[in-house]
């Protein structure tokens, strides 16, 4: 007996998909799709930018669900750019090929599909059903589970209508460009003057002469995969940071490099004697905030913050670098904004920086915001330099004193290339650091294809050199004369002079703001965040409040009253309509902001709601935490809107 079709009863109301406009689209063979082009099959649009973990983290989790109904669900990718650079029609090809993206991608650089589909959060994913009405729309990440549920749904009450059409895909894979390196990642000098190099778009590491460019060797099949053994049959999942260990600790503990195995969401360790490859850290799933299962069960103690390494999941180990005071491994943990230690010795894993927060907030290490944290260097004194990618940032860790200090850097929707004293200049989503001898600190400033110079003495920033395609990583050469740039999106290494106790150029280039579109509010607002737990689930109160709001601005003036962290999803805030200096800026018609002329802000707004099973008679249920940050531009206007209303989906 066939069972009927599911209700619809817990869907939105059928609302027509948008159609899908944008400047063009990739991977399809040249050809212009259309939502008609697609109808019979089910759609999943995926709204995301090529900078941003959590989107990359998406088009991770999507591959098992995309090969599963690889005949009925056909994923879009909206490519809605947060920086000037990703709006690069160049950029974004190359981040497709870069990342696998095994879809169809609209390119939509004006955000009109975005505004079409109101997404407000990267990423946000749309499912149009095969007649062209929505089903669902949700933003974050872990939603993999609830979409499998839905697609099948799809599929019963759509094939026993016979409006559903099994069938390829539109997909057309990308001609693949050889060479030696594939969108090389970051490199380490190794003892005797080699090269190591993360070979991300090749999943593999590769050993080069110290011209950096002849072949010595080659460490890993080249097969995405998580795979321990021989050089030869080794696997990795675009690798990022390299640590070369110090000669003792290496030969206590066996290996002599720690890898960042970033999509793998693992710490991994290389043999440099025979290449051999051992997995150090992590489960090889990502953490998820809430998830039941971030610590593995053993008998030692452990929580999500501290244990046996092999026993706590990560998220996006990003670089890594020796700290002598630490007597560790430094972790930067881009999907989650946190740092940690890997202590190789004991194999135990500790957080020691950020809340899991993404921001740009100073002062203690343990409560402090990181955005995205993907590039680390040393220095002489022993502070490690950080490039804080998503704030476009260079900070400043000092790990005796517990303490983080920005030296560059204005917040998550704040960038752009202008040199000059620290607090004013700007970088655009900076990955790699190096600190050179004489105390000065070289930044990667990726998205502006540049290296830029910050004497901390100075207190100065000035452009060293120009033109690189996509700059990720930075290895200081010939004892501080020369720069060895790991050029990612031109497939290789770059040598670059530093002049001998001078200064790069100097780069008064315009400053930026976040291009989407701008809400409007009133200056008086109460902000609403509504959620409603997955079916079968109910909020779970049973240890105290089940919600969590937190509220900022920036500038942080604007906000009067109402930010901060609460427990309600309600909140009453007050936004002052006289212009500070800052929001001066956000006016600006120069701005690269849409629109201009009256007081505008970012609203920051953080919400987690946990739930569990809902049936009383599980003596255990199962729990899940929701979460989602939203960074919301606003412009305060007599008369505005009372209210803004956000959904956070289970």
């Amino acid at each position: 007996m066939t069972s009927a079709p599911p209700s619809r009863s817990t869907r939105p109301p059928r609302v027509r998909a948008s159609e899908l406009v944008g400047r063009g689209w990739l991977n399809t063979g040249g050809r212009e799709l259309s939502l008609a082009d697609l109808r019979g099959k089910i759609v999943l649009l995926d709204f995301w930018t090529f900078c941003c973990i959590n989107c990359l983290h998406v088009l991770d989790e999507l591959r098992p669900l995309e090969e599963r109904y690889r005949d009925v669900l056909v994923t879009v990718g909206v490519h809605s750019p947060k920086f000037v650079h990703e709006a690069d029609p160049d950029a974004l090809a190359a981040a497709v090929e870069r990342y696998d993206v095994a879809h169809p991608v609209l390119d939509d650089p004006e955000l009109v599909t975005w505004s079409a589909y109101t997404a407000r959060a990267w990423p946000t994913l749309v499912l149009i059903d095969p007649e062209g009405y929505i089903v669902a729309h949700m933003a974050g990440e872990g939603h993999t589970p609830n979409l499998a549920v839905l697609v099948e749904q799809l599929v019963a009450e759509h094939e026993a209508k016979g409006t559903l059409h099994r069938g390829d895909s539109p997909y057309v894979p990308p001609e693949p460009a050889p060479g030696l390196l594939r969108f090389p990642a970051k490199a380490a000098a190794l003892p005797g003057g080699n090269v190591l190099v993360a070979d991300a778009g090749h999943h593999r590491l590769v050993e080069l002469a110290p011209d950096g460019e002849t072949l010595v060797r080659v460490i890993g099949s080249g097969s995405r995969g998580r795979t321990d053994g021989p050089a030869e049959s080794a696997e990795f999942s675009e690798p990022n940071g390299l640590c070369v260990l110090p000669g003792d600790v290496a030969a206590e503990v066996g290996y002599d490099v720690v890898v960042a195995d970033t999509v793998n969401h693992l710490l991994r360790g290389v043999r440099l004697a025979d290449g051999h490859v051992t997995t150090l850290a992590g489960t090889g799933e990502q953490f998820l905030v809430g998830a039941p299962d971030n610590v593995l069960p053993g008998d030692e103690p452990a929580t999500e913050d501290y244990g046996p390494a092999g026993r706590l999941r990560q998220c996006s180990p990003w670089d890594v670098v020796w700290s002598e005071h630490a007597g560790a491994v430094v972790v930067a943990m881009a999907g989650d904004h946190t740092l940690w230690t890997f202590d190789p010795a004991a194999r135990y894993l500790r957080r020691v920086g950020g809340t899991r927060n993404e921001g740009l907030v100073d002062g203690d290490l343990m409560q402090a915001w990181f955005a995205q944290p993907s590039g680390f260097a040393v220095g002489d004194d022993g502070r490690i330099w950080l490039a804080d990618a998503e704030t476009s940032a260079l900070r400043s860790v000092d790990l005796a004193a517990e303490q983080v200090r920005t030296a560059i850097g204005q917040g998550l929707f704040d960038f752009g290339h202008r040199d000059g004293a620290a607090e004013q200049a700007l970088l655009q989503h900076p990955l790699g650091v190096a600190a050179l001898p004489d105390g000065r600190v070289a930044v990667a400033d990726t998205y502006n294809g540049a290296v830029r110079l910050y004497d901390p003495a100075a207190g100065e920033v000035t452009t060293l050199a120009q033109g690189l395609a996509e700059p990720s990583g930075l290895l200081v050469a010939d004892d501080g004369a020369h720069l060895l740039v790991v050029e990612s999106a031109a497939h290789r290494l770059t040598r670059v002079a530093v002049p001998d106790g001078g200064s790069g150029t100097r780069h008064d280039g315009a400053a930026h703001r976040t291009a989407r579109p701008v809400t409007e509010v009133g200056p008086e607002v109460t902000l609403r965040v509504v959620f409603t737990p997955p079916p079968g689930q109910k909020l779970d109160d049973r240890f105290g409040p089940s919600t969590q709001l937190t509220v900022g601005a920036s500038p942080s003036e604007v906000l009067v009253t109402g930010g901060g962290t609460g427990t309600d999803l309600e909140r009453h805030l007050t936004l002052d309509l006289s212009l500070t200096p800052a929001a001066r800026d956000l006016a600006d018609p120069q701005d690269h902001e849409v629109g201009g002329g009256a007081a505008q802000t970012v609203l920051s707004v953080t919400a987690k709601a946990a739930s569990c099973d809902g049936d009383p008679s599980v003596e255990f249920p199962a729990c899940h935490l929701a979460s989602q940050d939203w960074g919301i531009p606003v412009r305060v206007v007599d008369g505005g809107p009372s209210e803004l209303v956000l959904t956070l989906h289970g």
